[in-house]
């Protein structure tokens, strides 16, 4: 397996080829996160909570066996004397697990469908993020974007009779975590950022274990060989596409990002609706009609801009 990120070479290719790098990583992480839900339901009867617990210490034990097979405990140690960068960090490893709690909840309580509405809404969060973090202005589209999104909410809220709050949560969290990502920028590599993210949930992966254990039981060990090696893939099945990711957006444009994040919820969308078989009423498909109007009016924006920021050269044209 190649990692990327491993070590960051000290003379950079050329602008171009290193977006085309990130395209592919990005897009990569993308694909595997949309087959997620499918894998995670192969981890029945194990709970959300368990889980997640072993996601989070095979994980840091998956990205120590990197750090060692690449070498780069010494990039560590840099990070780690650095108070800055250590605080965000916590804050990423904080944000990513809100992240995969919820996710694993919906999942295996039948809402993959509102997963995936969490990941539409995504880029319209991001575009809000710019303007309540970043105090960046906003153009008359993505002001357009976000009030058809808002309302698509509004639609899903009383037409559908209930909240989304899966929806919400996980475009909040992973929202969040990207801009930090973003704001720790090269001074993070990937492995070192997954692991130290990791160590910090560890305690938190302890105590859920040891909760479940004292409980309802855990399930590793109890069904089959093959469960059991399924569950413990869990750490390669989590830490590859996030280590894909923070190397994509190390590299990619934004727009670019902008255009790839949307495989992953219409995977969700299709596992949901067509393969598990998830109610779609009326208002929902509303509702969703409208989050994806959106993001047409939101991508064609971003495109136009990208075109004119750049003299008629697409982020898009930069993979190809």
């Amino acid at each position: 397996m190649v990692v990327p990120d491993a070590a960051a070479p000290a003379s950079a290719p050329d602008a171009a080829r290193e977006r085309a790098i990130g395209g592919v990583y990005a897009f990569t992480a993308y694909l595997l996160w949309g087959f997620l839900p499918l894998y995670f339901l192969l981890l029945a009867p194990a709970g959300p909570w368990e889980i997640v617990a072993w996601r989070i210490l095979l994980s840091l034990v998956f990205c120590v066996v990197l750090l060692t097979v690449t070498r780069t405990w010494r990039s560590l140690r840099a990070i780690m004397r650095q108070r800055r960068l250590l605080l965000w960090t916590a804050v990423a490893g904080v944000l990513i697990y809100v992240n995969w709690q919820v996710f694993l909840i919906a999942t295996l309580t039948g809402h993959v469908i509102e997963t995936s509405m969490g990941y539409f809404i995504n880029p319209i969060f991001t575009v809000l993020i710019g303007v309540l973090v970043l105090r960046e202005r906003l153009r008359r589209a993505q002001w357009v974007a976000i009030g058809i999104a808002g309302l698509a909410v509004v639609v899903i809220i009383v037409g559908y009779g209930s909240f989304p709050w899966i929806a919400l949560t996980l475009a909040t969290s992973f929202g969040l975590y990207s801009l930090v990502k973003k704001q720790i920028g090269p001074s993070v590599d990937a492995i070192s950022g997954l692991t130290l993210e990791s160590m910090w949930l560890a305690p938190i992966a302890i105590a859920e274990l040891v909760i479940v254990a004292l409980t309802t039981g855990l399930a590793i060990g109890t069904v089959s060989g093959w469960h059991t090696a399924l569950l413990l893939m869990a750490g390669v099945m989590t830490a590859t596409p996030l280590l894909f990711f923070a190397a994509g957006a190390r590299r990619a444009p934004l727009t670019l990002i902008g255009l790839l994040q949307f495989i992953a919820p219409i995977m969700q969308f299709i596992i949901g609706a067509w393969i598990l078989g998830e109610p779609m009423p009326l208002e929902r498909w509303i509702g969703f009609s409208l989050v994806w109007l959106s993001l047409i009016v939101l991508t064609a924006d971003s495109l136009v801009a990208a075109r004119r920021s750049r003299g008629g050269v697409s982020d898009v044209a930069d993979l190809t």
